[in-house]
């Protein structure tokens, strides 16, 4: 019976698997470069210190005191600008930030000048 056998056949060579020699894959450049794997982000099961960074620079510290100068005041009278000596450490945005939190003054512009 022809047909049995060849289904006897059909059923060992897939039982059996079909041998095939792997190919290897052509490298096309002369360098090997690492493969990219996942990188998980990280996720650390208890903070590194103990208490979070406190802003040093707050609206207080930033303002130091306003200058009381003759050419101040001839500032204040004239050209509407208010003269105050600030941290170092703090730039335009904080300074503006800072007054308008202690004096509820919308800045227009603010000019610096390390003396």
């Amino acid at each position: 019976s022809k047909p049995a056998e060849k289904a006897l056949k059909a059923a060992k060579a897939v039982k059996k698997g079909i041998q095939k020699k792997p190919t290897r894959k052509i490298r096309t450049k002369i360098h090997f470069y690492r493969p990219k794997t996942l990188k998980l982000a990280r996720k650390p099961k208890y903070p590194r210190r103990s208490v979070p960074k406190t802003n040093k620079l707050d609206q207080y510290q930033i303002l130091k005191y306003p200058l009381t100068t003759e050419s101040a005041m001839k500032k204040i009278e004239e050209t509407n600008t208010l003269v105050f000596i600030v941290d170092l450490r703090s730039n335009k945005r904080q300074i503006k930030d800072a007054v308008k939190r202690m004096y509820d003054i919308q800045t227009q512009k603010v000019n610096t000048l390390i003396r």
